[in-house]
């Protein structure tokens, strides 16, 4: 399989402004008043006070991040995610949705910025507020930036003036580095199912343990997905992700709390389709 036509590289960048600095007087002054040498401690200030305009901004970015990496798999590189082909589509047209969101929530957070500025001069004490520390809209506005860098999986052609010798040597270890990739990612993808089944399994093998709803529905959503992230083809997985589709997931979690039978029936197939994962992931 070459995995550059099954696959994408990816990188999520987001930046924002966190609203806290570093004051270095009043580290220095509590520093003081406890007798400790300077750098045993740091006092970072809250620019702001508590607000939802911002808060809000970067709620929407850790969610972004979230679905970055639910729909991308490990490459190797910090930052840099595996998308497969077949998920393309779907996760960059949710993406693009999110980020406008995101930056309708930034627009919103620059319109009450001044108030917000005018609160805090009111509200930090003991002359904490220093006009200093905030930046001008125009320059706040370019702390906020998202994007995601598409780039294609390394191939073996390399097209450049190296000698024979060392281009062979830099071909197997990209191909070498590649096929590890690959792996590491398919290994992800089973992890991420086995982790699902695993914690249905557990629960509703003790009668008495609670579970919430989410226990179904994120196994739902990810046997939903799984199928754009075996980008491998992977026969045994794609089964296995069917029948814990028809097995365990199509149950509403309060028949499983409910009856006793049942649940007990579905702690068993779970615990028989850990098993039977096992095989293939090398006693996971």
């Amino acid at each position: 399989m070459n995995l550059s036509d099954k696959a994408l590289l990816v990188q999520l960048n987001i930046s924002q402004w966190t609203a806290r600095k570093y004051d270095k007087r009043v580290t220095q002054e509590v520093a003081d008043s406890h007798g400790a040498q300077m750098g045993v401690g740091r006092y970072n200030k809250s620019l702001l006070p508590m607000n939802d305009y911002l808060d809000d901004v970067h709620k929407k970015a850790t969610f972004i991040r979230t679905k970055y990496y639910e729909n991308t798999l490990p490459w190797g590189i910090e930052g840099t995610q595996l998308l497969p082909s077949a998920n393309y589509l779907n996760f960059m047209t949710n993406f693009r949705k999110e980020k406008n969101e995101w930056e309708y929530l930034v627009d919103k957070f620059l319109v009450m910025y001044d108030d917000l500025k005018d609160d805090a001069r009111r509200m930090l004490p003991n002359g904490l507020y220093n006009d200093s520390d905030y930046p001008s809209e125009h320059d706040l506005r370019r702390k906020f930036k998202m994007d995601m860098a598409v780039f294609p999986v390394p191939t073996n052609d390399f097209r450049v003036a190296i000698g024979s010798e060392e281009l062979s040597r830099i071909q197997q270890d990209v191909e070498q580095r590649v096929k590890q990739a690959q792996e590491t990612a398919m290994q992800d993808v089973w992890q991420r199912l086995y982790d699902k089944v695993k914690h249905i399994a557990e629960k509703l093998a003790d009668p008495t343990a609670i579970f919430r709803d989410t226990m179904v529905d994120n196994a739902r959503e990810l046997c939903s997905l799984l199928p754009r992230l075996n980008f491998a083809d992977d026969p045994n997985l794609e089964a296995l992700r069917h029948q814990v589709e028809q097995s365990l997931v199509k149950n509403h979690p309060d028949a499983l709390r409910n009856d006793p039978d049942l649940r007990r029936d579905k702690a068993a197939e779970a615990k028989a389709i850990m098993d039977k994962m096992s095989v293939f992931m090398g006693g996971a």
